[in-house]
């Protein structure tokens, strides 16, 4: 047999591996663009082929199609959403052309998978031509942006589900927490004290309002310039077709797809991705701030804050015997750090788009894939090897609540703010503690202490022990 197959285009003429399923255009990129050394996303590859598939059922119907070209993209299509020719997407994901080795590389394959219908061997091209048929009524400059966004959509379903299920595990921390009070810290120094319960609680709401802007993206994302063609004039697209394939690709992926009304305005701009990226980044850094407050609190664990216990998951240093390193909170950040970098990356590439198209979208959904899927990495060891198993120092929150100046807050209105003060400024000269100043100075009783700072009340709304203030007038 045969190593090689001559293909041609517009360049020349070129050897291709004989069995291969992409054609002469997939492999000059191959060969121009080894940037990353990166395959083209299985996200990628699928939306793709379910854009070229509702492309073919939609040029069918609309009558520029042939019943059995169509029957034959739609099993090459099908092929394809199995996963089973992944490999033959060889293209890097960061390439020139605005995504057009992308789009070439999906119409080789599909087109020679096609062929095979009619038994012809790859290359022929003779019943199902990758650009007269497969690309049919298109550009890369609508296939290729919405295949885009349509591999974020994919990509985000999981993504969504981690975030749920980190939310119901932080909401059960919340519970199980909520009657342990510490003391709060304001700019890592003591304020006034808060139940742990309440810190997760406010975790958990923190990513909620992250659930909703996702929503907001991913609405955002849904609208397609498909039947745009080349600037958004259509040109080539047979109007019976404009009109079904959005609706026809909705069907196929299942998502709620929506037509750009400007088809010029949905092939300049990408506005949108910027703001879905923003989103991302968001959450992204939601979760590293709640890392954040992870390692500190578990500090030490006997020099250092220590008032939860992180769970043990791996040995902390090739020379420290017996250390335990707080590394799923720091990955979780810096999975942050990677999406930060990603969204500017994506800040970047819509800002340079120039007249009827954006050339830079190839690394823009690279940025936007990887920042998705490291967050959804990044969220599931968050909660199966982190948050599931805290447990709360109950003695060491104690110890230091109490050795802390920040309860004088409570006595101010009873005492004011100035002899509270000074009460607090000798505390932490001398180490004696608030209450025994309090006492000494003949301020307050000890009753009225007590009630007064009742840890409970101290973090709820209202001034403790606001009865005292009538009694003792």
């Amino acid at each position: 047999m045969d190593k090689y197959r001559i293909e041609s285009d517009s360049v020349g003429e070129k050897q291709v591996p004989a069995d291969a399923l992409y054609g002469v255009q997939t492999l000059r990129a191959y060969e121009n663009f080894k940037i990353t050394g990166d395959k083209m996303h299985p996200a990628m590859v699928k939306a793709l082929a379910q854009v070229k598939k509702a492309c073919a059922i939609s040029n069918f119907e609309a009558g520029v199609m042939d019943e059995k070209v169509k029957d034959a993209i739609v099993k090459a299509c099908d092929e394809v959403l199995t996963g089973n020719y992944n490999d033959s997407f060889i293209t890097d994901p960061i390439q020139g052309g605005a995504g057009t080795s992308a789009n070439m590389n999906a119409n080789e394959v599909i087109a020679n998978l096609a062929e095979r219908v009619f038994g012809n061997e790859p290359g022929k091209y003779e019943f199902v031509h990758p650009n007269d048929h497969v690309n049919m009524g298109q550009s890369t400059n609508d296939v290729y942006p919405t295949a885009g966004k349509l591999g974020a959509l994919y990509l985000l379903q999981p993504m969504k589900d981690e975030l749920n299920q980190l939310i119901e595990a932080l909401g059960k921390k919340a519970d199980e927490f909520d009657d342990i009070v510490k003391m709060g810290r304001t700019q890592l120094q003591d304020a006034v004290p808060i139940r742990l319960g309440q810190e997760f609680a406010a975790y958990k709401n923190a990513l909620l309002r992250d659930v909703d802007r996702i929503k907001a993206g991913e609405k955002a994302i849904s609208f397609s310039n498909m039947g745009a063609s080349a600037i958004g004039t259509g040109i080539n697209v047979d109007t019976v077709y404009l009109q079904k394939i959005v609706p026809n690709l909705s069907k196929l992926t299942g998502f709620d797809l929506i037509q750009n009304d400007d088809l010029v305005d949905g092939t300049q701009n990408l506005d949108f991705l910027a703001y879905f990226s923003g989103i991302l980044k968001t959450l992204a850094l939601t979760l590293s701030k709640i890392s954040n407050d992870l390692r500190l609190m578990s500090s030490g664990p006997r020099t250092g804050i220590g008032e939860i216990n992180l769970p043990a998951r791996q040995n902390g240093s090739s020379i420290m015997p017996g250390k335990v390193n707080p590394v799923i909170p720091e990955v979780v950040t810096q999975a942050a750090f990677l999406v930060a970098g990603n969204d500017t990356t994506v800040s970047m590439c819509v800002e340079a788009g120039q007249f009827e198209l954006n050339a830079f979208e190839p690394v823009l959904y690279k940025c936007l894939y990887e920042s998705i899927e490291a967050l959804t990495g990044a969220m599931n060891t968050l909660r199966v090897n982190c948050i599931d198993g805290i447990t709360a120092n109950k003695e060491r929150i104690d110890e230091l609540l109490h050795r802390s100046v920040g309860m004088v807050t409570a006595l101010v209105p009873h005492i004011g703010y100035k002899p509270a003060a000074s009460i607090a400024k000798e505390a932490l000269k001398t180490g004696e503690s608030v209450k025994s100043i309090v006492l000494r100075e003949k301020l307050l009783t000890e009753d009225e202490i007590m009630e007064i700072f009742d840890p409970i009340e101290l973090t709820k709304p209202g001034i403790a022990a606001k009865h005292l203030l009538e009694e003792n007038k």
